[in-house]
């Protein structure tokens, strides 16, 4: 699952709103979008260490003299210098902030339900609107039939009807 800037607000609203209407926060009105803007916040910041750790990735690659071929490979070893959570890890790791959030928040009244259930509902809200990786990767990999995966050419034609796909879906 992957984490894109356009869905943020979305999952934010959905998230605010899905908890309220199961009664398992109570947020006053007025507040709605200031608990929602909070919890964009933390997910932007995850996107802004992410750009971080990919920075240091793309210095990495340069100091060592690899292509770009490695780049997945190096930016899990600058994630774990970092601490940084990846993937699934990530989105496990925005859940618990959230969590947090809700908890100390000025902007919401009373939390009602546990953490497990808050966990629970927020992940199947995020699900919903990341799951795209998956569709987006088969769609791809339908398109390049006609080349060879492993190579290159094939990496390279991959990256570009990606790229392509999340464009027409609105997605960067």
């Amino acid at each position: 699952m992957r984490l894109y800037p356009k869905v943020i607000p979305i999952i934010s609203r959905e998230v605010v709103q899905r908890l309220m209407q199961d009664g398992d926060i109570e947020v006053e009105p007025m507040r709605v979008a200031d608990a929602e803007m909070d919890l964009s916040a933390i997910m932007r910041e995850y996107l802004a260490n992410e750009e971080r750790v990919n920075q240091a990735t793309r210095e990495a690659l340069e100091r060592r003299g690899y292509d770009y071929s490695k780049f997945n490979q190096v930016k899990r070893e600058m994630a774990d210098v970092r601490g940084f959570k990846m993937g699934d890890e990530g989105i496990e790791y925005v859940i618990n902030q959230m969590i947090e959030f809700l908890l100390i928040s000025r902007n919401v009244e009373e939390v009602y339900a546990a953490d497990n259930i808050l966990r629970q509902k927020i992940h199947q809200v995020m699900k919903k609107h990341l799951d795209v990786d998956e569709e987006i990767d088969k769609e791809a990999r339908s398109r390049l039939k006609h080349l060879q995966e492993g190579t290159s050419a094939f990496d390279i034609e991959y990256n570009k009807t990606v790229e392509q796909i999340r464009r027409a879906r609105g997605l960067i």
